[in-house]
């Protein structure tokens, strides 16, 4: 049995409430059971010294946690004077993310900043942050395309990610904390609305796994990405 009572198959409590910035061009609080991120997408005229005059814009992005994110307060990484390695690692992943979704020849030389800030984390920070950053996107385009900035719509397709792990011996979706600490084999599955693979992280954590586990922990993500792409669609109709 499942700390939390989940079958293996079932996603925690997936929420994503739009429109919580007033200022931010797109934004969502995503909820993924005790798990919350706030994401921002703000829309800035201008790329990167490397892409100027070269006619397509960029998609970047910046994660962080609040110091009281977890059960004991984290020292802000502003104060540490640099960012942890964990930090790089997962924004530079929510940028390659969103990249392999956008027509950035489309989006024109302008760039969309991806901000994704962790208020409370039960495990999955990274997954709820790419699932959703996807949805502020949606939102922040969508306004260069209403606006006729845009000659064609840049958003080229979905992207989520889901987190599958091997607990007591059991191959299960969405782990939270307890499971995710505790987890036999961890891995995070980014993958696009129409099936393709963007990325995909895995590691034996207290063991090696074998294929078949692996092919059961494939297919427990594509059920659960398939789900929080239909939430992501009835979060940006909304």
């Amino acid at each position: 049995m499942r700390p939390s009572d989940r079958s293996p198959d079932i996603l925690r409590a997936v929420t994503i409430e739009t429109g919580v910035n007033r200022y931010a061009e797109g934004s969502c609080l995503v909820s993924f059971g005790h798990t919350k991120v706030l994401v921002t997408a703000s829309l800035e005229d201008g790329v990167p010294p490397f892409l100027r005059g070269k006619g397509q814009g960029w998609v970047t992005a910046e994660y962080g946690m609040l110091p009281r994110a977890t059960h004991t307060r984290g020292r802000r990484e502003a104060a540490a004077g640099k960012q942890s390695g964990r930090t790089q690692e997962i924004q530079r992943l929510i940028g390659r993310s969103m990249r392999a979704v956008i027509d950035l020849k489309a989006l024109g030389e302008r760039q969309i900043s991806i901000d994704c800030d962790v208020v409370q984390a039960d495990g999955g920070t990274r997954t709820a942050a790419i699932t959703g950053a996807w949805v502020a996107l949606r939102l922040a385009t969508r306004k260069l395309v209403d606006a006729g900035s845009v000659a064609s719509d840049p958003v080229i397709d979905q992207v989520a990610a889901v987190s599958c792990g091997i607990f007591k011996g059991t191959p299960v979706l969405d782990l939270d904390y307890d499971e995710d600490s505790n987890a036999e084999a961890d891995s995070n599955f980014v993958l696009t609305g129409t099936g393709d693979i963007v990325e995909i992280q895995a590691t034996g954590e207290k063991r090696g796994f074998s294929q078949a586990e692996f092919e059961a922990l494939f297919s427990l993500a594509r059920k659960g990405i398939g789900e929080l792409c239909e939430l992501q669609r009835a979060a940006v109709a909304a």
